[in-house]
């Protein structure tokens, strides 16, 4: 891909593409903005406002929830007459003016009213997210022909990768000059911003041939964003594989409707279910030990993702390189074992030096991990069966977010937050051993 990428920028983009391309690299800017602003800090402030660890798991099992709920109804919307982007474009508008909405919380509601209305946002908000996470690809799709693609996401991912940094940098010195919660809401109203033009740009991306575009099933589109998702912390970006783009084809569910598979793939889906249930376990837990057990200022937690993010795009630059000396499964192994060590390191932290470093490898192994767990998926589905296969993981995923994000609390509330941080680190290397010996 990075070769192919390489030889693209050398080439002129076509006239005809041009408008599309440019709209969606504004498209992922923007967004970057939003996500490291509103989208990053969010439960930062739910847990300064005082939200428990359960609290904190809702607002990330939210999205899980609805995503199991609505996705078909999404999908059989999705895929009537009428323009695909355009459906895409009124989803993220439903989606991001519940952004907005956040700005005003302080001035109407106590804290512990504003943590109740931000966990009744994010379910709302995550009803149109869903459509938009099922519809983007698609569009996507249909906007950028196939041998443009590798050369469009590079791009995209590396104006992710910038703003990103760049926001999270801002975010974290505006949260340090100005008092709570004003910090909040003008960090709030920048993520609005962000979210209203991603979507102003979305509106302007027309795909030249979506009349008779049909998907071709499972292929990501390489991002390393997932657009309609809330997540409370940056390991939970793109997590699905797929994103139920089968729904958008009646032909391909009509000849899928058997929902069994194969025993080995049983094997395989019972491995990335504990993986993601581990994966999750810990993820409501990160806010509360980073403000309440250790301390750090908002800024030093600005400055944290700013280094996980960097670490995760630089990792993504080499996997095309890694891939050719090992394969997507040894990846994913090394990535999540990787992984397991961030909530142990992350309890034994006690100073900002310790913080960033812990970022910083919690970046490379998520890089890692976000980078061949597609692949490695993509590899053991039959090409006839992908759609129902993936609908299948994706079940699992869903099930597995709602699961740990809800289960991390609960178990923290008995045996004690650091405690439930080294269980979660081995509870990571055990999936990691059984996606090898399984897997």
């Amino acid at each position: 891909m990075t070769t192919t990428t390489l030889r693209r920028r050398s080439i002129a983009v076509p006239a005809e593409h041009r408008r599309n391309f440019f709209n969606l690299y504004m498209d992922i800017a923007w967004f970057g903005v939003l996500n490291a602003s509103a989208i990053s800090f969010m439960a930062v402030y739910a847990t300064r406002l005082g939200a428990t660890g359960w609290q904190i798991g809702l607002l990330n099992a939210g999205p899980a929830v609805v995503s199991l709920l609505v996705t078909l109804p999404a999908g059989s919307w999705l895929q009537k007459r009428g323009s695909i982007s355009r459906k895409v474009f009124w989803a993220s508008v439903g989606n991001r003016l519940f952004y907005a909405l956040w700005v005003f919380l302080p001035l109407f509601l106590l804290p512990e009213g504003q943590i109740t209305a931000l966990i009744a946002l994010v379910f709302l908000m995550s009803i149109p997210g869903t459509a938009l996470s099922v519809g983007f690809n698609a569009m996507f799709a249909a906007a950028v022909p196939i041998e443009w693609r590798s050369h469009v996401t590079g791009i995209r991912n590396a104006l992710l990768a910038v703003t990103f940094i760049g926001v999270s940098l801002l975010c974290g010195w505006l949260l340090q000059v100005l008092p709570f919660p004003l910090g909040y809401q003008v960090v709030f109203a920048l993520g609005t911003l962000g979210a209203v033009m991603s979507s102003w740009h979305l509106w302007r991306v027309r795909p030249l041939n979506e009349a008779t575009y049909t998907p071709r099933h499972g292929q990501s589109v390489g991002d390393l964003a997932r657009p309609g998702t809330v997540r409370v912390w940056l390991g939970g970006m793109r997590t699905a594989v797929g994103d139920w783009r089968f729904l958008l084809n009646r032909r391909a569910t009509a000849g899928n409707r058997k929902p069994e598979i194969d025993r080995a793939f049983r094997w395989i889906l019972l491995a990335m279910f504990l993986f993601h249930l581990a994966q999750y376990l810990p993820m409501s837990l990160f806010p509360l030990f980073w403000v309440n057990h250790l301390g750090l200022s908002d800024q030093e937690i600005g400055l944290g993702n700013a280094v996980f993010y960097g670490t995760v795009l630089l990792t993504s630059m080499q996997l095309s390189r890694l891939t050719q000396r090992v394969s997507n499964r040894a990846l994913l192994v090394i990535g999540v074992l990787g992984m397991s060590l961030y909530p142990v390191l992350t309890a034994a932290t006690r100073d900002l030096t310790l913080f960033l470093i812990v970022s910083a490898v919690g970046g490379l192994t998520w890089g890692l991990v976000s980078g061949s767990q597609a692949n490695y998926l993509l590899e053991r589905i039959p090409e006839d069966r992908r759609p129902a296969y993936l609908a299948w993981y994706n079940l699992a995923l869903n099930a597995a977010v709602l699961l740990g994000s809800l289960g991390g609390p609960l178990v923290a509330a008995q045996i004690g937050l650091v405690t439930t941080l080294v269980v979660a680190g081995a509870a990571r290397f055990a999936a990691a051993l059984f996606v090898w010996r399984r897997g």
